[in-house]
């Protein structure tokens, strides 16, 4: 096995050690931690903290980490030293899948795991694979990149958009080789944004994530928007992830959570 990248290679920036709880955010299909490049450092007292997947921006001779069952370890591993205070995960539509992987793995093997789980824009993993990029030709998925690189603000450039064309369909084939028969239940809060203006997925497609949360920690939310309006950081969904955030914080100073399981 090859040795596990330094933690400071998955995240794009060290975390600090003054923040209560961190939010840790997810890149969606074929891009980098630089898409969250309009988000706030932090949102309320969180500390936002942008994974770097392999294959890409500074990780780019990476190779890729092929399954989300194959990503989960090494990433859970490098940032094992960052748990030691209340976390979320953050992932938006083919961001959400890997999030949800590691928080799985890290309640197998009795780790810590995320207090909060925010999706976005994904269905549950008993319902997939799910998404239009499933069923396109490179050509197709060379077109999606140059509108993913104009809605992160940039301008597409034919030579960059041929270098990331091999991450994000290596990412497509590991969306659709993720399936789970059954659900499992996370210790998580569970949040599902949904967006009404997104063409991509129906909010209401969302609803079978309620099976991954126990009786009472499901928090469905729909926001106005479409697909890509996260990515400026809106106030309204910031108010979400600050909330969970905050509520996260609470119940571990309650006592309200029994830490990491391995039950379900």
């Amino acid at each position: 096995m090859a040795p596990t990248p330094r933690p400071q290679r998955w995240l794009l920036r060290k975390p600090k050690g003054d923040a209560p709880t961190r939010l840790f955010c997810f890149p969606y299909s074929g891009v980098g931690a630089s898409m969250y490049n309009r988000w706030p450092k932090h949102i309320g007292p969180a500390e936002v903290c942008l994974i770097q997947l392999p294959g890409r921006e500074n990780r780019l001779r990476d190779p890729h980490y092929g399954t989300y069952e194959q990503l989960a370890g090494p990433l859970a591993e490098a940032l094992l030293p960052y748990l030691d205070r209340p976390f979320g995960f953050f992932g938006h539509c083919g961001g959400a899948l890997p999030g949800f992987a590691t928080a799985l793995h890290l309640l197998r093997e009795g780790l810590p795991t995320p207090s909060a789980l925010f999706v976005s824009s994904q269905v549950a993993p008993h319902d997939g694979p799910f998404g239009r990029f499933l069923g396109m030709t490179d050509a197709e998925l060379a077109v999606e990149l140059g509108e993913l690189t104009r809605a992160m603000g940039g301008t597409p450039h034919p030579g960059l958009i041929d270098m990331s064309l091999g991450v994000l369909r290596a990412d497509v084939d590991a969306n659709r080789a993720y399936h789970l028969a059954e659900p499992v239940r996370l210790p998580s809060v569970v949040h599902t944004i949904g967006w009404d203006a997104d063409q991509e997925i129906s909010p209401d497609q969302m609803g079978g994530w309620e099976k991954y949360a126990e009786p009472g920690r499901f928090r469905p939310t729909v926001l106005q928007g479409e697909h890509y309006a996260f990515l400026g950081a809106p106030d309204h969904l910031i108010d979400v992830l600050a909330a969970g955030m905050a509520r996260a914080q609470e119940e571990t100073e309650e006592g309200g959570t029994d830490g990491p399981r391995a039950d379900a």
